[in-house]
């Protein structure tokens, strides 16, 4: 299935969960704040929340610094 991740194409294999697409990158969900279709997501809700075809994510990493 293709989707929209932060304005580039991506195809991924169906039936994926947030969390799972998350993890398959290696990203942190705990430093991560992510917006699924102009909703931000509750980390809580990762694991739950199953990606469809077409669907739009936005993911932006807290960054420290001083």
């Amino acid at each position: 299935m293709d989707m929209t991740v932060n304005g580039k194409t991506e195809t991924v294999k169906d039936g994926l969960t947030l969390a799972g697409y998350l993890a398959e990158r290696n990203l942190n969900p705990d430093s991560l704040v992510v917006e699924l279709n102009l909703v931000v997501v509750p980390r809580d809700q990762f694991t739950a929340c199953v990606l469809k075809d077409g669907d739009c994510l936005e993911i932006v990493r807290f960054v420290g610094g001083g």
